[in-house]
């Protein structure tokens, strides 16, 4: 099964990245989550100022453990519980070299759509760190802008807010309650499909599931 199953992956990947290229982003596929970090740790200059939002995505591949056994400048909120200084380092973040990160879902004509709460995470994603780097397993691609819209509030949103503890609708009961409660996750959404600057954002397709 896993055979056929890498088959379909393999051709639909490579009509992904050359969707994502048409629209000004810079694309890859590669068969595994190791593959996904060589590739990521090619495209980082060493000494670069490197930060994250919240992804799950670059922790299980590995990544996160790589950029801290190389030679960067790194950013990372996660150092600290303090509130202010927390919010201090997701600015500085901002306006750092690189940024890494996923996204909720990916259509397969190369729009991916992003769900946040703080918001960090989509501005960085949209505009600031002069290159993004998003590692997206195969599990988060869906058919179109519409679907990928979907999957982002009723698959991810949830799941994160029962990862985060957040006394949500979703979090109690899975499914999205478009809610206007105290700690909602889907404050807002960014559909990503077009990059104004020329590769600055680079995708690595990952044949695995990878996130939420």
């Amino acid at each position: 099964m896993d055979k056929f199953r890498n088959m379909r992956n393999d051709l639909l990947g490579e009509k992904i990245v050359k969707a994502l290229e048409a629209r000004n982003m810079e694309a890859y596929y590669v068969a595994t989550a190791a593959e996904a970090v060589r590739k990521a740790l090619e495209l980082m200059p060493e000494g670069s100022q490197v930060g994250w939002g919240g992804s799950m995505s670059i922790i299980e591949c590995g990544l996160k453990d790589a950029v801290y056994a190389g030679n960067y400048d790194i950013l990372d909120r996660d150092i600290t519980t303090d509130p202010a200084e927390r919010a201090a380092i997701s600015r500085k973040i901002f306006n750092s070299d690189i940024f890494l990160t996923s996204c909720n879902a990916i259509s397969e004509d190369g729009i991916m759509v992003n769900i946040d709460g703080m918001s960090n995470r989509i501005s960085a994603i949209a505009f600031g760190p002069a290159m993004v780097i998003m590692i997206v397993g195969m599990n988060k691609v869906v058919k179109s802008e519409t679907d990928a819209i979907s999957r982002a509030r009723n698959e991810a949103a949830p799941i994160n807010a029962q990862r985060f503890g957040l006394d949500t609708p979703c979090a109690k009961t899975g499914a999205c309650y478009d809610c206007k409660t105290p700690g909602n996750i889907c404050c807002q959404m960014l559909i990503t499909r077009y990059s104004m600057a020329p590769r600055r954002i680079k995708v690595i397709l990952v044949n695995e599931d990878l996130g939420f």
